[in-house]
């Protein structure tokens, strides 16, 4: 059955880019710039990555996934400095001269000083990457409009997406958030996106953008301001409804003083304003809706801000093809005859490059392709269906320590990506490992036995993320937090020692009851919870209230001994 999507056939961006989004908070910049030394820096840091991605896109021996990288580093760089730079209290006012068309508040705001600064600021120091950011608009603009409108949201909100990710489906923030719209985990796992070691729907521009408009129309309604939504998005509602209250109510406006009344969002907008002009936000939630407004300028009128028209691209609709068996990303875009790049591109999802086992799965191929690759794909023997197992270089990995995670030499793994050495190995860049199915298993069998020779417990490497070693050890991200008694944070440090594992006894007087099997009791600790115990046990949260007479999980206390069900 075919499934027509239009979606980008963008370049698969592997980066680590740092905006964030939906319940996402970034660290303060470490150095303060002033106003007067601002756009320099800037426009010298822009130029120098370009100039570096430049020198490795021109390498004869650059692959299909090198090329990709480089492209990501570029937008790793433009949004770093993006999402860091601070706009002055006061900037000189240019002349505006702006057309209709705008379905969110535009000509209200458009002179306020931090929309003036980020305009100059897409003109100048970040022109060149925000040119590029423009080329990807059309390819997802349609999709995303008909999202919003079915969530009664204003079209013009697609630029959002423009100053969270460039429209890039891979990049990552430094809080950890993931793709065009930024989801992190738990707000996307929340509005119903699949995050496993296999599949990452935040990398998956049409999941993604439904989770997100979702998201963004529950805002809405719940602030009743579209700017207010836009600026709980980047720094959280709580944040923002706290700022509200302590805010107070706003002061009273004379219609008959305006020329047309406010309206209801109007008015809420206004409040966003009044909100980002006390201490109540951080500094780049204040600039957030200051840099939409901006980014909805220009992309309005490329030509009037000095940006060539944005090309007229048409939607790119897509099949799928349905397997129920891992395959290989690269062996689809052979049998589809598609560039591996482009059917990566419309693929993200797929974290690993194989499609997860153990389920039916839909790929997706261009349009008028899907009926053939089915039928090519049916006659593949399964030993050709995994050639390659895709890894992402992590911080301090050499090829000699990926080889041996793999179980393959070090000069396999230069083979089969264009003679690539160690130093030119780059964080988040993508490798094929050959091997298949086999390399597979070997690391699945080797993360297993890790957690066995480790009693259970995970020291945390360089770069790891909390969610990353829950997906390797298949525990939930709840689950680690319980065990490890990190309450509703991700954070962790290099070196720490986590437990992976339900089953461990970390001391012998807890080893009698760390076992389902052997034990009938539990001393219950502070900090623990009901449903933390109930998955040590692998018990329902409802069995243990029912054999300890529990009225509430809230009746749990420290010191008690409460019975395990059998």
């Amino acid at each position: 059955m075919a499934r027509w999507y239009p979606v980008a056939l963008a370049g698969l961006v592997a980066s680590c880019a740092p905006a964030a989004g939906p319940g996402a908070s970034r660290p303060e910049p470490l150095v303060a710039r002033t106003v007067d030394d601002r756009a320099e820096p800037a426009d010298t840091e822009v130029a120098a990555a370009e100039q570096t991605q430049a020198s490795a896109e021109t390498l004869p021996d650059t692959t299909v996934l090198e090329r990709i990288a480089a492209d990501s580093a570029q937008d790793a760089a433009a949004l770093e400095l993006l999402h860091d730079v601070e706009s002055p209290d006061s900037v000189p006012e240019p002349e505006f001269d702006l057309a209709s068309g705008f379905d969110i508040n535009v000509a209200r705001y458009a002179e306020h000083p931090r929309v003036q600064y980020y305009l100059n600021y897409f003109q100048g120091p970040a022109r060149k990457r925000v040119a590029i950011w423009l080329e990807r608009l059309p390819r997802y603009e349609p999709m995303i409009r008909a999202e919003l409108a079915a969530n009664n949201l204003p079209g013009d909100l697609v630029y959002l997406a423009l100053i969270e990710s460039g429209y890039s489906n891979t990049a990552v923030s430094r809080a950890r958030a993931v793709g065009m719209w930024q989801f992190m985990r738990a707000t996307g796992k929340m509005y119903g996106l699949r995050i496993d070691s296999w599949v990452d729907e935040r990398r998956d521009p049409i999941a993604a953008t439904k989770a997100a408009t979702r998201y963004l129309a529950d805002l809405t309604g719940q602030l009743g301001s579209h700017y207010l939504a836009a600026a709980a998005y980047n720094g959280g509602p709580g944040r923002v409804m706290r700022g509200l209250r302590r805010l107070g109510d706003p002061p009273a406006v004379d219609d008959a003083s305006l020329d047309e009344p406010l309206d209801e969002f109007a008015q809420g907008d206004d409040q966003f304003f009044r909100l980002s002009s006390t201490g109540y936000l951080r500094r780049e939630t204040k600039d957030y809706v200051p840099k939409l407004i901006a980014a909805a300028m220009i992309a309005k009128q490329p030509e009037k801000y000095g940006f060539e028209p944005i090309p007229a691209t048409a939607p790119f609709a897509v099949d799928s093809v349905p397997v129920t068996e891992p395959v290989s990303l690269e062996v689809v875009a052979k049998v589809s005859d598609t560039p591996l790049q482009d059917l990566m591109a419309i693929n993200a999802h797929f974290v690993r490059g194989i499609t997860p086992p153990s389920s039916l799965t839909w790929v997706r191929v261009p349009v008028g392709k899907a009926v053939a690759a089915t039928e090519a794909l049916a006659a593949l023997p399964e030993t050709e269906r995994v050639p390659y197992v895709f890894h992402t270089v992590r911080r301090g990995e050499t090829l000699g320590r990926i080889g041996r995670r793999y179980g393959v030499g070090a000069s396999v793994i230069a083979d089969a990506n264009g003679g690539i050495s160690s130093r030119r190995l780059r964080i988040g860049m993508t490798l094929k490992i050959p091997g298949g199915k086999a390399r597979m298993a070997a690391v699945e069998a080797s993360d297993r036995a890790e957690a066995r020779s480790s009693n259970g417990y995970h020291t945390v490497r360089r770069g790891e993320t909390l969610g990353g070693i829950a997906g390797r050890y298949r525990v939930s991200l709840g689950a680690l937090r319980e065990w490890n008694g990190l309450g509703a944070s991700n954070l962790i440090r290099t070196g720490q020692r986590l437990r992976v594992t339900a089953r461990v006894a970390s001391d012998s007087r807890s080893s009698s009851s760390a076992t389902k099997s052997s034990a009938s009791t539990h001393l219950v600790r502070r900090g623990e919870t009901l449903s933390g115990i109930a998955s040590r046990y692998g018990v329902s949260v409802e069995s243990l209230m029912r054999a300890n007479g529990l009225r509430s999980a809230r009746s749990l206390k420290a010191g008690a001994r409460i019975k395990i069900p059998s």
